[in-house]
């Protein structure tokens, strides 16, 4: 019986696995991720066609798809319009079926043509990855069977199984629905585990939404990005040239009033503000709650509400805002934290306003903060007046 031009122990077939499905999660997060759909960094034709090959040999991925889908998702982000939302579709149908709502939306023509500037049109592309895309996986399990044997069709299965589970799966879904926030964005990404090896740094998704066109997923010294780490080695090889990562806040200590540099460093930290401003008020808020939760008639969803006073109204529904109006009518507290908190939002939302005039809300804003009579609001303003 054929065993394959390579004989391993049990162990060296679980490794060759894992070596081979980590190329392939390594090309989507470098190669169509951070590359071809976000233009974070700038790639060597010799490493993007590398990974090119790779992803058609081992997916048959199409790249302009995959970078369509994706740009949409974060231009529609949790909206009936998104192709993968687990907040509109559920996390059930995200989790399973993410390769099939991957394949819906790739026969989305409107999608290809609005999303899908930039990406590879050469003759490589359109005669071979993108017009065979099923050659590629076909070949795949050829040369599986070749090197490893019978063994081959089950290492060949999981490779096929690999990106639509982890990526189009746990990433889609996983990454909007479990997990920890650094970051306060608009949308409900999150961070699935600080660790992102497994996955390449995928699994820094809320990282990832605050600062979509950054190279480098990791923001705390605790999180590691594995994709950041390939990014390094390639680019110290000039196989790879980082164009935008995060920008990292710095605070003036000596400042006491709010410039022009302030307002520019809030707005560009805005989604870490945000989420310092929610930290900043939580002891407040859960003690003015529970004040309010012994003296009402009615029974007060208290994690519910908590989380509403910390979105922003427009994300609100009817019957929502109506209880958080009822709740902040209870407690001057709370109406003046909730209150700031829309206010300090809206700043960085007026487009039509001068900087000028908005350097001049912002100083208002802290203003009121500290005399607002709440120590936390007055900490966090002293420390916004800072941002430079």
């Amino acid at each position: 019986m054929y065993t394959g031009l390579i004989d391993l122990p049990w162990w060296g077939y679980v490794l060759a696995t894992l070596a081979l499905t980590h190329i392939t999660i390594g090309s989507v997060t470098i190669y169509l991720h951070r590359h071809q759909a976000h233009r974070a960094l700038d790639l060597h034709p010799v490493a993007s066609h590398f990974f090119r090959f790779w992803l058609w040999f081992s997916t048959g991925i199409v790249t302009k798809e995959w970078a369509s889908i994706h740009r949409k998702h974060h231009a529609k982000c949790e909206t009936a319009e998104d192709p993968h939302s687990p907040v509109i579709l559920g996390i059930k149908k995200v989790l399973l079926q993410g390769y099939e709502l991957y394949r819906k939306e790739a026969q989305n023509q409107e999608t290809l043509d609005k999303y899908g500037h930039g990406t590879p049109d050469d003759w490589m592309e359109n005669n071979l990855y993108n017009k065979h895309n099923k050659l590629g996986i076909a070949l795949m399990l050829v040369v599986d069977l070749l090197l490893f044997g019978p063994i081959g069709l089950t290492i060949w299965a999981i490779q096929m199984a690999w990106i639509p589970v982890n990526a189009a799966g746990i990433i889609n879904g996983a990454g909007h629905f479990w997990g920890y926030r650094n970051y306060t964005c608009a949308d409900a990404s999150t961070n699935i585990v600080p660790w992102g090896i497994f996955i390449g740094g995928e699994e820094l998704h809320n990282n990832h939404h605050a600062y979509a066109s950054s190279a480098k997923l990791s923001s705390k010294w605790y999180e590691i990005d594995i994709g950041w780490l390939y990014i390094r080695i390639l680019a110290s090889l000039k196989l790879a040239q980082v164009k935008k990562i995060a920008p990292k806040l710095r605070l003036n200590i000596n400042k006491t009033v709010c410039d022009l540099e302030t307002l520019q460093s809030v707005i560009t930290h805005r989604y870490e503000v945000m989420t310092k401003y929610a930290l900043s008020v939580k002891k407040t808020y859960k003690a003015e709650i529970a004040r309010i939760r012994l003296q009402a008639s009615d029974k007060l969803d208290v994690a519910r509400i908590k989380h509403w006073l910390h979105l922003d109204e427009n994300d609100l529904t009817e019957q929502q805002k109506s209880t958080v109006g009822a709740v902040i009518l209870a407690s001057p507290t709370l109406h003046t934290a909730y209150t700031l908190r829309q206010e300090l939002a809206a700043i960085w939302a007026r487009s039509s306003v001068s900087k000028e005039h908005l350097v001049k809300q912002l100083e208002d804003w802290c203003h009121r903060a500290e005399n607002s009579g709440i120590a936390a609001l007055q900490e966090f303003s002293q420390r916004l007046r800072r941002y430079a």
